[in-house]
């Protein structure tokens, strides 16, 4: 990535609404004659000089932009180890880009989800279309405006570089040129929202809408349930009319005591499963059976400290995985009439933030630390807490473990089809890429394109102010959308 000197334009930058795109004044063409821009433009030909298309001569231009021009340095930069000198900032290599969008809610988001949509997977066309869903962290003092949004993201073109791999398809050049359209459907919450999940309902008649319900943990300790779907197909479905019953919640769980973070829920269970965790250490799990909520009123408990992330597993409907910052992850049965853990493992010194389950690889766990490092775990090398205590070997190592980021990891994805691919978020101002199936050749240096510490396998660096989260796409091949202080990218 490159960096750049910051130069000051002496613009202000206009604040415009959503989709909305600065327009300049048309001039009035009335009263306006028309000349013809040869007729008598020289009395003779010894009075012709070299002029450009402002009628300066180029010479002078050339002078005038290398004196504008900004002192670009080309120099690979990684963020938490290189630092910027005053008066400097990041810019993005556009050729390494794909697509690139940015964009900004009026308050930022810790937490967002990605809801799928009926517009096919594995799409390659742009310009790309995407529904999300985010909740807002409104300042303190006004904690009654936070709300959720959902949101309508199209018009995403792809980057210069994206154009020219696809050359050959001239006929979508117009509609590559299509500007980038938010539109945003909001409902109030009263608390900044901690952690933020969508989960869809199918009908067994594909030609239906599925049903989309978003489970909210707030700042007050409340998790809300809302059924989201007038809000989504009201997006392509013009005048349609949403009543303030819709924006109501299903349900409001009070089980908690304390505040939390960690929300799941089951992609197995179709009716709606969810588990939510909180700063006190318990789990409890909520479903829907025949239509009516409930929630299992005896928390799980194992954990010394706070329970920051959940997950359930992709293959077996009663098992989830908890991190917390007791530095464990435990493996959890539903089942279990004890509510305690089948499997505990210390993965860290520090806080484990977070987890991902690989949905490729199922006995692939990756987690997230305090204190900057990331790691792959493989399940079959855990055992049983019954058998770890009579077993001197019981402590597993990881696979894989990198310590490239400085600071706490704040999220990970596997990527939904390529069990190899992962996307890493931190606290470092950094959204990178990985690729696991790289393996460092005992001839070749351990410096990745005579960068030193960077290991092979670290594919992309994305500069992103305070990225508090990462996703990919399940439908885009390759794209990743992430949330920081300065929006969503």
């Amino acid at each position: 990535m490159a960096k750049r000197a910051v130069e000051d334009s002496g613009i202000e930058d206009a604040v415009l609404k959503s989709g909305e795109r600065p327009v300049r004044p048309e001039e009035d063409g009335d009263g306006v004659d028309f000349e013809d821009e040869f007729e008598d433009e020289f009395d003779s030909e010894d009075e012709i000089i070299e002029a450009g298309v402002d009628g300066r001569p180029d010479e002078e231009k050339e002078v005038e932009e290398k004196r504008d021009a900004m002192d670009v340095d080309q120099r690979t930069f990684i963020p938490g180890r290189d630092k910027l000198a005053a008066g400097e900032s990041l810019s993005p290599d556009s050729s390494a880009y794909q697509m690139l969008h940015t964009l900004t809610a009026t308050w930022p988001c810790l937490s967002f989800d990605i809801i799928r949509d009926s517009l096919g997977d594995n799409r390659k066309s742009y310009p790309a279309t995407l529904y999300a869903v985010a909740g807002t962290q409104a300042e303190s003092r006004r904690a009654k405006e936070n709300q959720m949004l959902v949101m309508k993201l199209s018009g995403l073109s792809r980057t210069s570089r994206g154009r020219d791999e696809d050359s050959s398809d001239e006929d979508t050049d117009d509609e590559e040129d299509a500007e980038p359209i938010l539109e945003t459907k909001s409902l109030p919450l009263g608390s900044t929202t901690n952690r933020i999940r969508a989960h869809q309902i199918f009908s067994a008649d594909p030609s239906k809408t599925p049903r989309t319900l978003v489970a909210t943990m707030l700042e007050n300790s409340e998790v809300q349930l809302h059924d989201i779907t007038p809000y989504v197909t009201s997006f392509d479905t013009p005048g349609t009319i949403l009543t303030p019953q819709q924006s109501k919640p299903l349900m409001t769980l009070r089980m908690h005591k304390s505040e939390g973070y960690a929300v799941a829920w089951s992609a197995l269970n179709h009716q709606g499963k969810l588990i939510t965790g909180d700063n006190d250490g318990k789990i409890f799990v909520t479903s829907c059976v025949d239509g009516k909520w409930a929630t299992d009123i005896k928390p799980f408990t194992g954990h010394d400290s706070s329970v920051e992330d959940l997950q359930w597993s992709p293959n077996e409907r009663n098992v989830f995985a908890s991190a917390s910052s007791d530095g464990t992850i435990k493996i959890w049965d539903v089942r279990s009439k004890s509510h305690a853990p089948a499997i505990s493992v210390s993965v860290s010194k520090t806080d484990v933030n977070v987890l991902s389950w690989s949905k490729q690889t199922p006995h692939l766990l990756a987690t997230g630390a305090e204190d900057g490092e990331w790691a792959v775990w493989d399940l079959r090398q855990w055992k049983p807490l019954s058998n770890a205590k009579t077993d001197s070997n019981a402590k597993p190592k990881p696979v894989a473990s990198f310590n490239f980021h400085q600071e706490q990891i704040t999220s990970l994805e596997w990527h939904p089809t390529d069990d190899s691919i992962v996307a890493v978020a931190a606290g470092d101002n950094t959204l990178t890429l990985w690729d696991l199936a790289v393996e460092l050749d005992d001839e070749e240096s351990r410096d990745t394109a005579d960068v030193k510490d960077v290991p092979p396998q670290l594919l992309f660096v994305h500069f992103m102010e305070s990225v508090k989260e990462c996703h990919w796409h399940p439908q885009i091949p390759g794209v990743v959308m992430g949330t920081g202080a300065g929006g969503f990218g």
